[in-house]
């Protein structure tokens, strides 16, 4: 499997997880897993629950780059798009930035609403600027 299909994978648990607060992200990957909908996969696994663990520090970037707009007014794929993206910076999944932001750009022009793509791209593109890039 390619390390961009298990990106997806990761971000497809996050996203449910968005819709499931009362189940453990180790119930769904499993039953993801054995359902077949997505291939068990390191990579996944590691991205999904990094980035579930650290989902509040995640979200608040999100809110601080994110100028006029609440987490709660973006779409549920735009922010678990956002989130696996800052989630791969953040882990010590060595990726190259621009590789895991490209990588949200496609997952967004596939899953999300028509310009998101250009919100979650410039989101990511100031995080990286000011959070990472020092």
């Amino acid at each position: 499997m390619t390390t961009s299909k298990a990106r997806e994978q990761a971000f497809i648990l996050i996203f449910e997880k968005s819709f499931n607060q009362e189940v453990e992200l180790s119930e769904i990957y499993d039953m993801a897993v054995e359902t077949e909908c997505i291939f068990d996969s390191k990579f996944t696994k590691k991205l999904a629950f990094f980035t579930h663990e650290n989902c509040e520090k995640i979200d608040a970037f999100i809110e601080k780059y994110s100028v006029s707009w609440k987490i709660n007014r973006i779409s549920k794929v735009a922010l678990a798009v956002m989130r696996i993206a800052i989630g791969e910076i953040l882990s010590d999944i060595d990726t190259p930035v621009g590789v895991v932001i490209n990588e949200a750009v496609e997952l967004c022009k596939v899953y999300a609403e028509k310009d998101d793509y250009s919100f979650v791209n410039g989101i990511l593109s100031s995080f990286v600027k000011e959070e990472i890039k020092k």
